[in-house]
């Protein structure tokens, strides 16, 4: 095997992780740590490095499943065909052995280094996004992304999790928020690319109930995500300099679901403003949380 093929491999196992998403899934998990330190400090490294790492792992453990079962629709699909094993770069068995490996690891990880009950719920989190929504949800009804959102909501409460070895209803209203937020995000996607899902027999919800009727929804989602992202400011988890920033994100976010019930082609530019209205609220948490130290 020549260098260049041996780059072109790992490159290709790499994709099968998606990384953008990992990262921003490892983005909130590592929040949530940070989130959990009462009085904020600083987490400690072994926590924030074996933590975030074992669910970095899971996290393309579970991507790389979904390349799997997606594969024969992935084909099918513009946005999806040069994905690895569409184009024939690895085969599927390898693609689980691979995706087994990283699991194994990931586990390992968590149990030993970190503690049982992240290790715990970050499996249920890889067999709730890779199982049971790759595998049934998706394909037998349209409400797929919002029951399935439950797998993709989990990472800051692993994180805290990770920190603290118990569950907080702090850490629940941050799972909250990326629960509601993930319906008005995929849809807005799913609106772009309601012809490619109906080809695959796919039922989003465009693609069943039709796109007026998915925008409408988007709104919907749209005004309960800038209600609940409110909770933390409204049980004192987070202060003024939150309250404010949730306030001017989810009113963009309000602005582009507005313009998509008019009618008006911002799908995509919806979907965009979704990854950083999810990066940037979660950041303005832990900006928010660390500012008492500087007063």
């Amino acid at each position: 095997m020549t260098e260049s093929t041996s780059t072109s491999l790992i490159g290709s196992y790499l994709g099968l992780c998606k990384l953008k998403v990992v990262a921003l899934i490892v983005f909130t998990a590592m929040v949530g740590m940070f989130l959990a330190t009462s009085p904020p400090g600083m987490v400690p490294w072994d926590v924030l490095l074996f933590g975030n790492l074992g669910i970095g792992l899971a996290a393309s453990a579970a991507a790389a499943i979904n390349h799997v079962l997606d594969a024969r629709e992935d084909a099918k699909m513009a946005r999806t065909s040069n994905r690895p094993l569409p184009q024939g770069e690895i085969n599927g068995r390898n693609a689980l052995i691979f995706a087994g490996l990283l699991g194994i690891l990931s586990m390992a990880i968590l149990v030993v280094l970190i503690n049982p009950l992240t290790a715990a719920l970050t499996f249920l989190s890889l067999v709730g996004y890779a199982v049971v929504y790759t595998m049934y949800l998706k394909r037998a009804t349209p409400q797929n992304i919002v029951i399935g959102g439950a797998a993709g909501a989990a990472p800051p409460i692993l994180g805290w999790t990770a920190l603290t070895n118990s569950l907080d209803p702090h850490a629940l209203l941050l799972f909250l928020i990326i629960f509601i937020w993930t319906p008005p995000h995929f849809w807005a996607l799913a609106i772009h690319r309601r012809d490619e899902y109906a080809k695959v027999d796919i039922p989003m919800l465009p693609v069943t109930h039709g796109v007026p009727f998915t925008r409408l929804q988007i709104l919907l989602y749209t005004i309960l995500l800038l209600l609940v992202s409110v909770l933390p400011f409204v049980t004192r988890m987070s202060g003024p300099f939150y309250l404010l920033g949730a306030l001017a994100l989810g009113g963009g976010f309000l602005w582009y679901a507005i313009q998509l019930m008019q009618g008006k082609d911002v799908a995509m530019k919806t979907f965009g403003y979704s990854i950083w209205y999810l990066m940037a609220i979660f950041a303005i948490l832990l900006v928010d949380h660390y500012l008492p130290l500087l007063f």
